[in-house]
């Protein structure tokens, strides 16, 4: 099994055990924000599931009907994961609304700090693995889980605070607020997930800096007379880039393909951890200008 399908076994397992834990207390206290917190958990598990089976599909071999295989499945379950952490948080700044309308004090105090100081800790890890797992493969919907538990972390944080400040002061008011900060953050924390599986959705060219490497690869390489076309997109941990090599006319195509060879090897390990696929076009001559009036006819 892979690390990443690791990793969301191992997430799944952990948001489906702070589900039971905070959805007991949160519904016998009385709380918002560890009701919050519940729901959150609940989409966790949700979206953990989800992220197995996406990154399941996502690495099966290309075949007739997918010949560049599946590997946009993994931004499209990114931007699945956005979604469904922003619609939870307008659940969660709506019940704290109502709590607000309709007070209630909290019940079972001292429960629901043990519940969130367990809880927390356990998030502390789980994040902390998902980093490492992120960090070392690179991929998408593993970094968007890790960002995801990452604001739990928070929220968690934030919602062991308010139980605190409402013990000492018995200000109750402090939890629909706090829920209601909660729900904000959670929107904001969506946004760059979203933002970034859409791009990949698009086909939208690597980051500048990437691109800036690549052609240092090229620039540097004394064997061609030039090179033209050069584009780039990402799938998930696919990296597809193109490139037209301008070589000598009298060069045999033997040599040129050798040196082609070079490149590709060259270009594949400026991105450890990625599935690298370069596709060169070896021209004779420059014909980029060619190239441009068709692109525009």
């Amino acid at each position: 099994m892979r690390l990443e399908k690791k990793a969301t076994v191992v997430s799944t397992s952990v948001a489906a055990m702070l589900v039971l834990m905070k959805m007991t207390v949160g519904v016998f206290s009385g709380s918002i924000a560890v009701l919050a917190s519940a729901i959150d958990s609940l989409l966790d598990l949700t979206v953990s599931l989800f992220n197995y089976f996406a990154l399941h599909n996502a690495e099966k071999d290309s075949d007739d009907k997918f010949n560049f295989g599946r590997s946009k499945i993994e931004p499209l379950a990114a931007v699945i994961e956005g979604f469904v952490i922003s619609f939870s948080a307008l659940f969660i700044f709506y019940e704290a609304i109502a709590k607000i309308v309709n007070y209630k004090p909290m019940e079972y105090m001292g429960t629901s700090i043990a519940v969130m100081i367990a809880s927390f800790v356990i998030t502390a890890f789980l994040v902390a693995f998902l980093n490492h797992v992120a960090k070392k493969t690179k991929n998408m919907v593993i970094k968007a889980d890790a960002l995801h538990y990452k604001t739990d972390l928070f929220s968690n944080g934030a919602i062991l605070l308010a139980l605190a400040l409402i013990s000492i002061t018995g200000e109750h008011l402090i939890d629909p607020i706090l829920g209601m900060g909660i729900a904000l953050y959670m929107i904001y924390s969506a946004i760059p997930i979203v933002k970034e599986g859409l791009l990949m959705l698009l086909d939208a060219a690597l980051s500048h800096e990437d691109v800036t490497r690549i052609e240092a690869v090229l620039q540097v390489q004394n064997e061609i007379n030039g090179y033209h076309d050069l584009k780039t997109r990402e799938s998930g941990s696919h990296i597809f880039i193109s490139v037209h090599i301008v070589f000598n006319v009298s060069i045999s195509l033997y040599d040129a393909h050798l040196i082609s060879d070079k490149l590709e090897a060259k270009i594949r390990s400026l991105f450890d951890g990625k599935h690298v696929h370069v596709l060169i076009h070896m021209d004779p001559y420059d014909d980029s200008d060619i190239n441009l009036i068709e692109d525009v006819y």
